[in-house]
């Protein structure tokens, strides 16, 4: 058997086996597993920043290679997560559907050696077609997602998520450090917008699913103080980044980028100030997608 096949789920009785499943199936499970919708976004963070640092423009090839190193690293610190936690998946309604859980993948040491190969890949590609410094910040947004945050701090403390929001952060800093290694104030401002970000955004998650949080015994802000209070954390920790959002316009981002601010920001905003007027399961994954529309809409 390759090693491929040996870290993917062996065919049960009954199970019309591995050429049945559909190519629906396969790309679920590496979504799932790589959790490559953050990583696109974390990305695109990334893209933007080189793209406001002012500086030489960086070469299309250059900024592949940016994209590229930034989404590897992401998506082995996403699987590194489902590795680790593969326990506390399996006892939460949300993530009790993750390949780890379910057995179609095998929870085998092997995909340490994978994990750790695309993130070498990843920081060696960017510290050769860029440099070492942009190659650095791409670690570290691994590494502080996949050990800051998974391994240390997750079921220690509810400041697990606003230390492991730096994760975003790094890839920020990559992007700028791609174009101009001093770092001036607009990407920084940038870094700062996705640090204070994660917490509204994965909080406002958190308390729709507050008893999974509770019963895996997992120190999620709701978990700790209740939904009420959380909510109105979250509140005022969206109302803080919308306005250090609006910093940029002071350094000369113009008249689009400020709509998409004001614009994302206010709607946020209404839907974190409706959540804290009522935290219910349905308001606050209403809280969860503004807040995703709030940063695309940033840095589109």
């Amino acid at each position: 058997m390759s090693s491929a096949g040996a870290i993917c789920r062996r065919p049960m009785a009954g199970d019309p086996g591995p050429a049945a499943r559909t190519k629906e199936d396969i790309v679920k499970t590496v979504l799932n597993l790589f959790k490559l919708r953050i990583g696109v976004v974390i990305t695109f963070t990334a893209l933007a920043a080189a793209v406001i640092t002012p500086g030489a423009p960086v070469s299309v090839a250059k900024m592949l290679v940016l994209g590229i190193s930034v989404l590897l690293a992401s998506a082995s610190a996403g699987a590194f997560n489902q590795y680790v936690e593969h326990d506390l998946d399996a006892r939460m309604a949300r993530t009790r559907r993750r390949p780890f859980v379910t057995g179609a993948l095998v929870h085998d040491a092997r995909w340490l050696w994978l994990i750790m190969s695309l993130t070498t890949v990843a920081v060696l590609a960017a510290g050769w077609a860029l440099n070492p410094l942009s190659a650095l910040y791409i670690f570290l947004g691994a590494f502080f997602y996949a050990v800051v945050y998974t391994v240390w701090l997750k079921r220690r403390t509810w400041m697990n998520i606003v230390v492991g929001g730096l994760s975003g952060s790094f890839a920020v800093l990559a992007g700028a450090a791609a174009v101009a290694p001093g770092l001036p104030p607009e990407p920084l401002i940038l870094a700062l917008v996705l640090f204070l970000w994660t917490p509204p955004h994965f909080w406002s998650l958190a308390i729709a699913y507050r008893d999974d949080y509770v019963a895996a015994r997992v120190p999620m802000l709701p978990a700790v103080i209740g939904a009420q209070r959380c909510a109105r954390v979250v509140l005022a920790n969206a109302v803080l980044l919308v306005a250090v959002s609006l910093l940029p316009v002071l350094f000369g981002s113009g008249p689009v980028y400020l709509a998409g601010a004001v614009s994302g920001g206010a709607y946020f905003i209404f839907k974190a100030a409706r959540l804290a007027r009522e935290p219910s399961r349905k308001n606050a994954m209403a809280s969860f997608f503004a807040s995703m529309v709030q940063l695309c809409l940033l840095l589109v």
